[in-house]
């Protein structure tokens, strides 16, 4: 089952499409059935003023859009300027006149009525002059009336606040006759304090309905919810807790005699899913109850399987079949992790084919009693027929959704429908709300297609099979593989560590591999450098590396020969390059974690990132040193080309020891220059393989030669007069002292540099942010490669009237990180790089020791600085990089993020920044007014991808051009100009020869 979600399309759907086919009569039965329901459908959908409300605003439209944005973020924010920014973000550009008195509902219209004075309340423009008018009574009035709009959607699509009130909501007429499967909403745990929260949430819904088991309710359970590490690389801590969580639960439902269902999560979770689902399943205390149940999503290419697993567990097994609720972010975690192939079906019709092949299985199992989430009319229709006389089953919908398509088959003809039921108060709702809007409102969704006009029962009732063998079940024309992601370049491999045996696999191979060391670097003859389990294993000893005067003297010598190499055969061999780094991945894997600390994760980013580089300047090269030909006069021919300066001096550092090692030094060699590279004193290693592997790709070993030292081989290097251009990454300090020395010698030709520095780099998190997902980008953009990486945060700035409960949760989630071993799959932190920044951060952190917020123990051998977070009075207050994983954190007020970037931009440092915000307003402030080169906004501020996110900055943070960006490769270039003259030889013979022309 591991790997068969890694395997094409066409292979996964060819046994599917045979089990999920409709044959002869049935089909016709299926159709005439499904048009009944699709009339019982649409008779619902003009009942109550949401469904109109819904088909009026819907998701490809932009008022749509801004309702569901509106929806997600507004009942979260607790002050009234950010909410009114809010509000008229949202309300202020849309179109709301063009809906006025089009439905069928007068609530509805009263309603769009209400969006129109909204906008001209909050708006610009004509409604300017309403809007001062009504400015102290206007806003107020319109923030009540939308924050009761909100409330009203929730009570539609939340079944009570409170457990209680769900039950109560259930035993209203319009319920008749169904059950309720309760959901206690809110977002996966991202603290113990929270995990503990849901448990004690859980398991008082299950005394509640217990108290009535008659009324045939359950409890659904989200196993995320729970622990607040469920994650593969915890699998050995949280797969016995989970397990002995879910246990508990399911013993307290069992003795109150009521069912309880195990949510299904994203795929990668889906093994340690099942191993904790089976675990209890086993459990002796349960056996003989027949309520324990499962969620299978039929999206997944391994949802078949799964349901024949559960079939062979040995006891009876409700399972639950859903399409699926995570669907597009999975899409974008292959495609960012670079798999082999989505976990997915990337065609709807063909999560429609995997569905009614799973349903069939289940229908035909012995030890699984089905229950069918749909709301299509065809799906169900086709459930029905495939089972015959038999009500041994059960449908499924969601609350709020679907009404009508189950009222007539459960009260006139015996079936039973279960209502998946959310509980919770209204600001938890946000993310259940806009993940179902979103599944249901999507193009492709049934309910979508319903409410199109234009769409005929005959399209909607077309049948899956069809569709998917028309087309050979191959993947969606828009989805390429994640290999081909970028379309003009080949995507590097990832190493899907969400894989437990691929993962042990390759901790396994990292740890056994040996690395070599000359033993010649003091650095790394100390053994106080390294810690514990992450002390180097020595191997053979290295060639010694040539002295500066030498290696640039070679270095010129080869240029010449180097340089007139046509472009397509130097990027020919950088390409080779590329897959020469992917093919000794495990070794530069286990060098990144031995010599410079990488954790495994990091690692592979490490290779991933050089690869690219290699492939995106290849294919930059061949369209940028193409001669240009430029306009000019008839009998002239005018162009440009970009040539080779001669011999670079790189110096990289030691935090990205191969990616930014080979990003520089192949930006040089493939334009044509020939090279000296001065790696990081801390990692010559690396560097030493990176180079031999580029010599083995092909390029002449003379062209790229590297050197090792400290500080003084690398000033020998860019003191030497024969250099053409330097680029260097590291301190702001070092890139000064580079660009002065270049000027000081008035006979040195004038060089190009390209500088990366540092920076003191912010987060701008304002009301409208959700907490969980700061606190999550926060941990990865601070303490990630335990701050090590020139574009991790260093200042979060909190809005006033969230902080504290943003620093509650961040502080908790701190508490969980595993600081240890880089090679341990667990670790989240690892050591920093040596001694002397051991020394430097842990004595700048004992000098604010009074104003530490939250810091977390770490192991006593190595160099281990601990996370932790520095409370300041005022972004001021911070005007220096501390390279590590210390965060500081001050706090801004609502109405003023102009005025708080500025005072970010007051630093001069210009990397990074972020910005978490709901009002798209906001983010074009930050667009407009921040002085950074990368500005992420709602997402964490590490991980610049090549090609998609050009990384550099500016000020004293560096130079530009950006490293892996367009512009990165002529700075390594001399432009050269050739003006003929192609008459001199007697005459415009192409102007002659011209014909008449009529």
């Amino acid at each position: 089952m591991t790997k068969l979600h890694r395997m094409s399309e066409p292979d996964v759907l060819k046994p599917l499409l045979e089990r999920a086919a409709l044959t002869g009569d049935s089909r016709e039965r299926v159709l005439d059935h499904a048009a009944g329901l699709i009339a019982d459908l649409r008779a619902a959908q003009t009942k109550g003023w949401v469904n109109q409300f819904l088909q009026e605003y819907r998701l490809n439209s932009s008022e749509g859009v801004a309702l569901l944005s509106l929806a997600e973020a507004f009942l979260r924010v607790p002050d009234p300027e950010t909410a009114d920014l809010l509000i008229a973000d949202k309300l202020g550009d849309a179109n709301w006149r063009s809906h006025a008195g089009k439905s069928n509902s007068a609530l509805v219209n009263s309603a769009t009525w209400g969006l129109v004075v909204g906008r001209a309340l909050v708006g610009e423009g004509p409604g300017g002059a309403l809007k001062r008018l009504v400015s102290r009574a206007g806003e107020p009035f319109v923030r009540q009336a939308v924050g009761a709009a909100m409330k009203m959607m929730g009570e539609v699509f939340v079944m009570g606040r409170t457990i209680a009130e769900a039950q109560e909501r259930m035993k209203k007429p319009e319920n008749r006759g169904f059950t309720a499967s309760f959901d206690m909403l809110g977002e996966a745990a991202r603290t113990k304090a929270d995990a503990e929260r849901y448990f004690e949430a859980y398991w008082n819904a299950i005394r509640a309905v217990g108290r009535d088991p008659g009324a045939g309710h359950s409890i659904s359970v989200k196993l995320s919810a729970l622990h607040p590490r469920y994650e593969v690389a915890h699998w050995d801590r949280c797969v016995p807790e989970l397990t002995d969580m879910l246990a508990q639960l399911a013993s307290e439902a069992a003795g109150q005699g009521i069912a309880l269902t195990v949510d299904a999560e994203e795929s990668e979770r889906l093994d340690m899913s099942l191993d904790i689902i089976g675990a209890v399943a086993r459990r002796p205390e349960l056996k003989g109850w027949d309520g324990y149940g499962m969620a299978v999503q039929a999206y997944g290419k391994r949802a078949r399987a799964v349901v024949a697993w559960a079939d062979d567990l040995g006891r009876v097994m409700n399972v639950r079949l859903v399409k699926g609720a995570y669907w597009d972010s999975e899409i974008k975690r292959t495609q960012v992790e670079g798999l082999s192939d989505y976990p997915l079906f990337t065609r709807k019709a063909a999560t429609d084919v995997s569905y009614l092949a799973c349903a069939r299985d289940m229908l035909d199992a012995t030890r699984i009693r089905p229950a069918f989430a749909s709301h299509n009319a065809l799906t169900v229709a086709t459930i029905i027929e495939w089972a015959g006389n038999a009500r041994d089953l059960e449908f499924q919908r969601l609350h709020g959704m679907g009404e009508g398509l189950y009222e007539r088959l459960v009260r006139e003809n015996g079936y039973h429908c279960r209502i998946y039921a959310p509980v919770g108060g209204h600001r938890d709702l946000l993310a259940y709300l806009v993940r179902r809007l979103l599944e249901n409102g999507a193009n492709s969704s049934f309910v979508h297609q319903l409410a199109d006009e234009h769409l005929s029962d005959a399209d909607l009732l077309a049948d899956p099979v069809d569709k998917i063998a028309s087309v050979g079940g191959t993947r969606h024309p828009s989805i390429p593989l994640p290999v081909d992601l970028f379309g003009q370049w080949r995507n590097s491999a990832g190493i899907d560590l969400n894989d437990r045996a691929i993962l042990a696999e390759t901790a396994a191979a990292i740890a056994a591999t040996p690395i070599a060391n000359d033993g010649t670097d003091a650095v790394h003859a100390d053994p106080r450098r390294a810690s514990g389990k992450a002390k180097r294993k020595l191997a053979a000893t290295t060639t010694p590396d040539l002295a500066v005067h030498e290696a640039v003297t070679r270095a010129q010598a080869a240029y010449a020969a180097w340089d007139r190499r046509p472009v397509e055969e130097r990027a020919a061999i950088v390409e080779r390059y590329a897959d020469l780094l992917e093919e000794h991945r495990t070794e530069l894997m286990a060098l990144c974690v031995k010599e410079a600390f990488k954790t495994i994760p990091d690692a592979i980013g490490e290779i991933r990132e050089a690869a690219d580089f290699c492939r995106y300047y290849a294919h930059q090269a061949r369209g940028l040193l193409a001669p240009m030909t430029l306009p000019g006069p008839t009998g002239e021919r005018n162009e440009l080309r970009l040539e080779g300066r001669g011999t670079w001096a790189t110096v990289a550092p030691w935090n990205f020891p191969l990616a930014i090692f080979t990003g520089q030094n192949i930006a040089a060699l493939v334009t044509g220059n020939t090279v000296v590279a001065k790696p990081a004193p801390q990692t010559p290693m690396i560097a030493r393989r990176a180079v031999e592997l580029a010599h083995e790709a092909g390029v002449p070993r003379d062209a790229f030669i590297l050197v090792t030292g400290g500080a003084d081989v690398g000033a020998e290097l860019i003191a030497d007069v024969r250099i053409a251009g330097v680029a260097f990454t590291g301190s702001t300090a070092t890139a000064k002292r580079i660009a002065h020395s270049l000027l000081v010698d008035e006979d040195r030709a004038i060089i190009p540099l390209i500088a990366e520095t540092g920076g003191v780099n912010a987060m701008i998190v304002d009301s409208t942010a959700l907490p969980e997902q700061v606190v999550f980008d926060v941990l990865t953009s601070a303490f990630r490669s335990a701050g090590q990486r020139c574009s991790a945060l260093r200042l979060l700035l909190l809005q006033e009237e969230v902080a504290d409960t943003i620093l509650e949760m961040l502080r908790g989630a701190m508490e969980l990180l595993v600081v240890g071993d880089p090679g341990d799959p667990a670790t989240d932190v690892p050591p920093v790089i040596d001694r002397d920044a051991y020394e430097r951060l842990m004595a700048y952190r004992a000098s604010v020791q009074g104003s530490w917020l939250k810091t977390v123990p770490v192991p006593d051998e190595g160099l281990f600085v601990p996370p932790t977070l520095v409370g300041i009075d005022s972004v001021d207050d911070l005007n220096r990089e501390w390279f590590g994983p210390i965060l500081h954190v001050a706090r801004w007020q609502a109405g003023t993020l102009e005025a708080t970037i500025e005072r970010v931009n007051a630093k001069r440092f210009g990397l990074t920044m972020g910005l978490h915000s709901r009002i798209a307003r906001s983010a074009e402030i930050a667009e407009t007014r921040a002085r950074v080169g990368n500005l992420y906004v709602n997402r964490s501020m590490i991980g610049a991808v090549v090609g998609s996110q050009p990384f550099g900055g500016e000020g004293l943070s560096g130079t530009g051009p950006k490293a892996g960006g367009p512009h990165y490769l002529p700075r390594f270039c001399a432009e050269r100009a050739v003006s003929i003259d192609t008459t001199s030889a007697g005459g415009n013979a192409s102007l002659l020869s011209l014909a008449d022309g009529i």
